[in-house]
Parts: structure tokens; C-alpha cells; sequence
């Protein structure tokens, strides 16, 4: 029977350090970063799938690689709020983690909402960034007759009026956001267009990395050409 030690194991016999350099290049902490390629969690993932308590337990490590590990397999659905909260609490100082693992199980939990509501005026940066990301989720998967869109649209008015002086992390989701709310949420699609439009360039610190934060406008103008405006997404894993 596999355990949260055999499979910390195997996660630190597949590391190297090309791609733990690149992980941290990315912000993740080097003390806590194996080195472990997405493509092999996956695989591992797929072994474990179903595996709730060892996915809290690989959580609890706070090793990056267990904690994504842990949110490729693990069902939001069947998370409490404590849980999530600690989840969310738990990945301060890792962006791959608060912007992709925390939001794939707080989108898929019955409080998903109750949570990125109360997340949002955190003043720790990569809690903010959870809810955000949280609220980009729900637009991206919940059909629109689920949404409150009209505090959609009050979102979008936020993020006109506060990502200037919101922390770097905050400002990335904030325009991933508008960028979901415009793709996926096509009752607020003009909203969308004209928050992305007064937003314009987003100016935020990557690191020593070649990633470039997309232009919320012409994301929404290249997803709106391709005839993709409001198809649904059944999960934001990836």
C-alpha cells in the first residue's frame, strides 16, 4: 500500500536539478522544490487517483512537487472548509501552488464561493491570488445561470480600480481573471472587454524567466475570433 513516505521517495528519485533550477527561477522556494516534471506527476497522479487521505497527507509535506501532487489527485468536492483553508494558508511563498493547486479544489468544493469571498481581501498576497484565481475557475466552469453575475461585474470594476497598487502576484490573477470572465462568461463579455481595455499592459515581476503576462484585450479578441466565447471548461486542472 502505497504511503505519503514511499511516494516522497519516488518523487525525489525523479527530480534533477535542470528542472528544479527552472521551478525556482519560477518563485518556488529551493529548499522545498525537488525538481519533479509536471508530465511525471501526472503519471504518478494517475496511480493514486481516488486516494483522498494520501493526497492530504502529500499536501502536508509542504515538498511543491507533493502539494501539486496532491491537487491532481484529491476531490475538491470532498474537502472540507478547514481543509481548504489550510491549503490555502499552506502555500505562501509558491505560486504554482496558491494558483493552480489551491483554486482546482476550491472550484470543485461546495464552498467554493463562501471561500474566494472570504480570500479576497486577504492582505497575504498569495492568499488574494488563490481567490482570484478561484473566482477565474468559477467563471470557467459553472454555467452562467450558476454565477452571480452581477458580482462578476463588480469584480471586473475592482480590478479596474485596484490592480495598480495590488502586490505583484494579485495584480497576474487579477488579469487572468478579466481574461475568464471575458473567455468564458458571455453575458459579461463587453464588461470584460472594456475592464481589459482600461487595464491595458499588466506589469508584473516573473522572475528570471521568459514568461510574458498576456494582454487581457487581445486574449479576449483572439478567444472572441476563434468562436470560443463562452464554452464552458469541465475542469481547470492542468
Amino acid at each position: 500500500m502505497l504511503t505519503s513516505q514511499s511516494v516522497i521517495s519516488e518523487l525525489k528519485a525523479k527530480g534533477n536539478e535542470k528542472t528544479r533550477t527552472t521551478y525556482v527561477r519560477h518563485g518556488m522556494p529551493a529548499e522545498r522544490t525537488l525538481g519533479v516534471s509536471v508530465a511525471d506527476l501526472k503519471v504518478i497522479a494517475k496511480r493514486l487517483k481516488g486516494q483522498q487521505d494520501l493526497a492530504c497527507q502529500l499536501y502536508a509535506t509542504g515538498l511543491m512537487e507533493a502539494m501539486y501532487l496532491a491537487g491532481l489527485v484529491a476531490n475538491g468536492a470532498k474537502m472540507t472548509i478547514e481543509q481548504l483553508q489550510a491549503w490555502a494558508d499552506g502555500a505562501a511563498g509558491m505560486p504554482m501552488i496558491s494558483e493552480y493547486t489551491v483554486p482546482w479544489v476550491t472550484v470543485e468544493s461546495a464552498h467554493g464561493y463562501e471561500m474566494a469571498r472570504a480570500w479576497i481581501k486577504s492582505k497575504k498576497e498569495h492568499v488574494a491570488s488563490s481567490s482570484w484565481c478561484c473566482f477565474s475557475g468559477l467563471a470557467a466552469t459553472r454555467e452562467d445561470d450558476a454565477l452571480d453575475l452581477k458580482e462578476l461585474e463588480k469584480l471586473l470594476g475592482t480590478v479596474v480600480k485596484e490592480i495598480n497598487g495590488a502586490k505583484n502576484r494579485v495584480r497576474h490573477a487579477m488579469n487572468g481573471f478579466v481574461i475568464s470572465v471575458g473567455w468564458y462568461v458571455k453575458p459579461l463579455l463587453a464588461e470584460a472587454k472594456s475592464a481589459a481595455k482600461k487595464i491595458d499592459i499588466v506589469n508584473v515581476d516573473v522572475g528570471d524567466t521568459a514568461c510574458k503576462v498576456p494582454v487581457a484585450g487581445d486574449y479576449i479578441a483572439k478567444n472572441e475570433a476563434a468562436q470560443k466565447i463562452g464554452k464552458k471548461k469541465n475542469t481547470i486542472r492542468c
